[in-house]
């Protein structure tokens, strides 16, 4: 690549949405600094951290910019299209900007964005986190994520590459790679996606990407694929006590 030097920070946890910059980072092999932030302890919400990202949510992250001064991101797609419009100048993981394939994974970056993540983050929300079984909620975003799986399933069916875009990896991969991953978690059964699942494997096949899922900490998402309804709800508890006094906090500002 043609610019290896970067003054990158990435302020992240062990999410969906937090993987997927340090996926990136990997993949593109750019040296970063990395500060592990722990949500259940609200750190995202100290004035410091506030700062870097008014919302006050994981991922962020800091660089000095061209003109040397420096600059904050925030948003993982707003961070994933920073990094490779400005580092990725031989497009191994993009594609030139202004061609086809360059618009069609800005499609999928933000269905993601928009669909995929949302939606997901209710089920899980009311599958494993809310205080009572809200049926009509479980079911109304499950049955929501189960579709947007297979609209991926039918994408990926349809690819010589076994991409989303065209013949390579990009960041429409790697920004659904950690949600797709966790998809057991938000009650999808990933075996009714065939494709979908090889898709899993073959994104971690990638360079860069098995590291960079284990950043800041061990990526146990895929194991879940092995555990019944009942031990995920019972590794859920200790989870939902903090999600729900984050929650209260959140409605007294």
């Amino acid at each position: 690549m043609a610019e290896t030097k970067s003054d990158i920070h990435l302020y992240t946890a062990q999410t969906p949405n937090g993987i997927k910059v340090s996926m990136l980072l990997e993949a593109l092999g750019l040296p970063y600094k990395v500060t592990a932030i722990d949500i259940s302890k609200n750190t995202q919400k100290e004035p410091w951290f506030l700062e870097i990202n008014p919302n006050g949510r994981i991922p962020a992250m800091t660089d000095t910019f061209t003109d040397g001064s420096p600059i904050r991101l925030f948003e993982s797609g707003s961070i994933m299209q920073y990094l490779v419009d400005r580092y990725d100048t031989e497009h191994k993981l993009s594609y030139p900007r202004g061609t086809r394939e360059y618009w069609e994974v800005n499609n999928w970056l933000f269905w993601q964005m928009a669909g995929l993540g949302p939606m997901q983050g209710q089920a899980n929300h009311f599958g494993r986190y809310a205080p009572e079984k809200i049926q009509y909620g479980i079911d109304r975003y499950r049955n929501e994520t189960r579709r947007l799986y297979r609209v991926m399933e039918t994408q990926l069916s349809k690819s010589t590459s076994g991409y989303l875009v065209g013949d390579r990896l990009t960041i429409a991969d790697i920004a659904c790679w950690g949600w797709v991953a966790s998809g057991p978690w938000a009650g999808i059964k990933l075996d009714d996606f065939p494709h979908l699942s090889a898709w899993i494997d073959r994104v971690l096949s990638h360079p860069g990407c098995e590291k960079g899922r284990h950043v800041p900490k061990p990526h146990t998402a895929l194991e879940n694929r092995h555990m019944t309804e009942e031990e995920m709800d019972k590794a859920a508890e200790s989870t939902r006590a903090w999600v729900q006094q984050s929650m209260k906090e959140d409605a007294k500002k």
